[in-house]
């Protein structure tokens, strides 16, 4: 039986995790569970799975749960009942299921407590890696990731030297707008961009995909991940998205992870690793129905974020923060119709033009830029 901590439980990973532990009831147990704003569908969860310890995001939030509880909890609120519940007891494993900055410092506490991380949370290892590798190689323990990108490099690494890697292959679906011109992309709408060919996710997620941003991110990520430098991470478009990514090495072989696309695939293996369970009421990729696969040599100056995330995680420092920090507030200015689409990548490229490069940023430094840059975002929209 494995003891889990999750953190982000209504979103979009966080209900597969809970679906991949319900199916699995005799090797996975929820100890600890955090959420936003969504007590409905929060409340539920708590109900089903019977935390010990459950946080939210604000106190009233946290009222209605004390008062609609049926058994005996602890229930805390805001960012310390989010780290409360990233630490809690002797659990084996903290899914890091949250979207945006506000899971570093969780992730962090959870790490020098002594607990490994399911990391579905990009922006921890964007903003601020070096800090979080750090303190898991002096912990001893593990990050494994929940990306279906990230988790396609981790099994096929796996039993190799890093030494023969030649090269990380991350493959790209290229989202809602793959086959649109630039010129095309200039009138397309919030519910255009949420339609995505092949997966279900979020909607940032989602609009992060179909900028091209998601991959970017995904890039730094495989950077700290697998200690790898950027001169050894490719991207590659594949529009089929069967293959989820694929490492080569020296010797020109190529190993690739095929599988349908099923977010429930790398979450169950996170939890179970090194060990592989049954994939309950989950698809099983047919090749001959298939028929094909589709690749494209990548194109910057079409998905200018991913240039962008390349140039920014190059620099390093400060500056993956800056990146991130500028997206999340134009993806969310997009998503409530006050930005153009493209008007995304105009504010991250500005942002990246004029903020003052930092090597080696404290927690408290990233903090810091990370409020400026969002303040700087929105004055500048006003």
């Amino acid at each position: 039986m494995k003891y889990i901590n999750l953190i982000g439980s209504t979103g979009s990973i966080g209900v597969q995790t809970l679906d991949v532990i319900r199916s699995h009831p005799d090797q996975f147990q929820i100890e600890a569970l955090s959420f936003g704003h969504n007590v409905e569908v929060g409340m539920k969860q708590v109900e089903e799975f019977r935390p010990t310890i459950i946080s939210c995001s604000t106190k009233e939030a946290a009222e209605k749960i004390t008062q609609q509880l049926t058994y005996p909890a602890v229930v805390l609120d805001g960012q310390q009942g989010l780290i409360e519940v990233a630490t809690y007891g002797d659990s084996d494993l903290l899914v890091n299921a949250v979207m945006g900055r506000i899971g570093l410092e969780p992730t962090l506490k959870a790490i020098e407590a002594g607990k490994d991380i399911a990391i579905a949370n990009k922006e921890t290892l964007v903003t601020a890696g070096h800090i979080v590798t750090e303190v898991s190689r002096k912990k001893g323990t593990k990050i494994i990731p929940v990306d279906s990108e990230h988790s396609a490099i981790y099994q096929c690494l796996h039993g190799n030297s890093e030494k023969e890697v030649s090269k990380l292959i991350l493959t790209a679906s290229g989202g809602s707008f793959r086959d649109l011109t630039r010129e095309e992309l200039k009138s397309v709408t919030v519910n255009d961009a949420l339609k995505h060919p092949n997966w279900q996710m979020g909607a940032k997620i989602t609009i992060d995909s179909a900028t091209m941003m998601n991959k970017g991110l995904e890039v730094i990520e495989a950077k700290w991940l697998f200690n790898m430098p950027y001169e050894k991470i490719d991207v590659l478009l594949h529009k089929e998205s069967m293959i989820h990514s694929m490492v080569e090495y020296i010797d020109g072989s190529i190993l690739a992870h095929l599988g349908t696309p099923d977010m429930r695939v790398p979450i169950q293996y996170a939890l179970s690793q090194p060990d592989r369970l049954d994939l309950k009421g989950g698809d099983r990729l047919k090749l001959w129905e298939v028929g094909s696969l589709h690749f494209e040599k990548m194109d910057y100056k079409r998905f200018k974020c991913l240039e962008m995330a390349f140039q920014a995680g190059i620099q390093g420092g400060i500056t993956p923060t800056v990146l991130n920090a500028a997206n999340e507030v134009a993806v969310s200015l997009f998503l409530a119709g006050k930005i153009s689409f493209l008007g995304i990548e105009d504010i991250v490229d500005r942002a990246l033009q004029t903020h003052t490069p930092m090597k080696n940023p404290s927690l408290e430094d990233i903090v810091f830029i990370d409020e400026e840059t969002r303040q700087a975002v929105l004055s500048n929209i006003n």
